[in-house]
């Protein structure tokens, strides 16, 4: 297989966390048990957890799954991973401990021209820290020729446009453009992947992709649980920060942006900075806030996020948001957008949905009631599926219409494993394709959006609207929509 590198060196910075745990570690052997790494590969972990290599092999074994090989001993693939598994001790800041890990890595390597890929599994406010740390300690390699230095940091990228742009002009200082790799692990789902093939691989659907067929577009993110043991790190962001100005954005630009001149990196990336720079900035009255409140359902109690460990009891950060979207531009002039993201509601969801617009002047509005508008729903998760609404004639001697979804579950579908995000995202930065991961001007454009009234609710310290746990959100969600024109759904 094409793996891009020969040898490659993992360095996962905060491998004792649960991002790292959980998410990052699983993903590097879910790609080992598919053969995409090469055999001349190590990971090394680098946390202040004072851990033996034996330590941490055994504690990131408890979340390793063998999805990929269920015909050969997990027991067996898990130890040959983790015989390519380190680590080292110390402190983010510590140039020694990094010169520790890197005798570590050196004896490893056995001075072979390895590949390096740096993994900021750590709190944003440190990533420039370690950034530099790495630099001191000799870590980084500039340019892009081979053997090359690739790093990854995760989101959120700064607070607001400002602290954002501080932040990449210092990262800068240590990784060059080329060489860094913003990740929003939305991207790699593979519902998301799939929307530019959806829309530009099927005939049918880009010649109504438009003002002039659709009535408005909808995309929702809800989880049933509250902030889970997160309250310090969420009390400090919001839901704005956490999701809706990277995750569902990002979900936006691919959903609204013109087609690519061509499908790779550039041209992608090109045509999602171009939809967000028409997105008109977003005012107060464009946007509800919520927090949530004690709340019980089917046996289950929920806390009031004021309640939360680590949330300050006067806390007005939003815990659910929804906004209207605008888009200036000729496609999009006059359909709204409404984005809509929350925790503690009433079920887990991450879906767009597309309402068309209705069939004018229909003649059967007259003899068996106006047809419903069709609708398009993409289901990211759970359960990913794409259901399509037409109308179509009852069966019977009557005529009568009725809506009817046509359904394509990914699960019933496609035989092959859906992977996991990470995996798809971390296999490209070994390719260094960085199709799927953010540009600079890209964070830029997204931030222009939200800054001005993230700002605006700061210092008028806006009180959130309340509402119950497992409710549907604050009840202003609904006048919003109707004030824009959306149908709820």
């Amino acid at each position: 297989m094409n793996r891009g590198t020969d040898h490659l060196s993992v360095v996962v910075v905060g491998a004792s966390g649960d991002l790292a745990r959980k998410k990052i570690i699983p993903a590097f052997f879910a790609l080992y048990c598919q053969g995409f790494l090469p055999p001349a590969f190590n990971l090394f972990g680098f946390s202040r957890t004072p851990f033996t290599h034996e330590e941490f092999r055994n504690r990131i074994k408890e979340n390793l799954t063998c999805r990929y090989v269920p015909n050969e001993s997990c027991e067996a693939r898990m130890d040959e991973f983790l015989a390519h598994c380190f680590y080292a001790p110390g402190d983010y800041t510590s140039k020694d401990a990094f010169l520790d890990l890197y005798e570590v890595m050196k004896d490893v390597e056995k001075q072979h021209d390895t590949d390096r890929l740096f993994y900021l599994a750590v709190p944003p406010a440190i990533f420039v820290d370690v950034a530099r740390t790495l630099a001191n300690a000799g870590f980084v390699r500039c340019g892009s020729s081979k053997p090359w230095s690739r790093v990854v940091v995760e989101k959120p990228f700064g607070e607001d446009r400002q602290s954002s742009d501080r932040l990449g002009e210092a990262l800068a200082k240590v990784f060059v453009e080329e060489q860094t790799y913003r990740i929003d692990h939305y991207l790699g789902k593979e519902v998301v992947q799939n929307l530019m093939i959806l829309r530009f691989a099927n005939l049918i659907f880009e010649p109504v992709w438009n003002a002039t067929f659709i009535r408005n577009v909808q995309i929702t993110w809800k989880e049933e649980i509250g902030v889970e043991g997160r309250g310090g790190y969420f009390d400090h962001y919001g839901i704005i920060r956490d999701v809706m100005q990277n995750h569902l954005t990002q979900i936006l630009a691919l959903t609204a942006m013109e087609p690519p001149a061509r499908f790779d990196s550039h041209g992608v990336r090109d045509e999602k900075v171009r939809v967000l720079r028409a997105i008109c900035p977003l005012k107060a009255e464009d946007v509800v806030i919520g927090q949530y409140t004690a709340g019980a359902r089917d046996g289950r109690h929920g806390v009031g996020y004021t309640q939360e460990k680590s949330v300050a009891p006067d806390s007005v950060t939003p815990t659910s948001a929804a906004a209207v979207f605008r888009i200036n531009n000729p496609r999009w002039t006059g359909v709204p957008f409404l984005i809509r993201a929350g925790k503690a509601l009433d079920e887990k969801r991450t879906e767009i949905r597309i309402q068309f617009r209705e069939v004018a002047g229909s003649m059967f509005c007259a003899i068996g009631g106006c047809p419903a508008a069709n609708e398009l729903s993409i289901r990211i998760q759970p359960d990913e599926a794409i259901h399509f609404t037409i109308v179509n004639k009852v069966p019977g001697l009557e005529l009568k219409l009725a809506p009817r979804e046509l359904d394509l579950h990914y699960k019933t579908a496609f035989s092959e494993t859906i992977p996991d995000a990470y995996e798809s995202l971390l296999l490209e930065v070994i390719r260094g394709d960085r199709s799927l991961f953010i540009r600079k001007d890209e964070l830029a454009a997204a931030w222009d959006i939200f800054t001005p009234v993230l700002h605006d609710m700061a210092e008028r310290r806006q009180k959130p609207e309340p509402y119950t746990c497992f409710s549907e959100g604050p009840a202003s969600v609904k006048e919003l929509a109707a004030r824009a024109g959306v149908t709820w759904a």
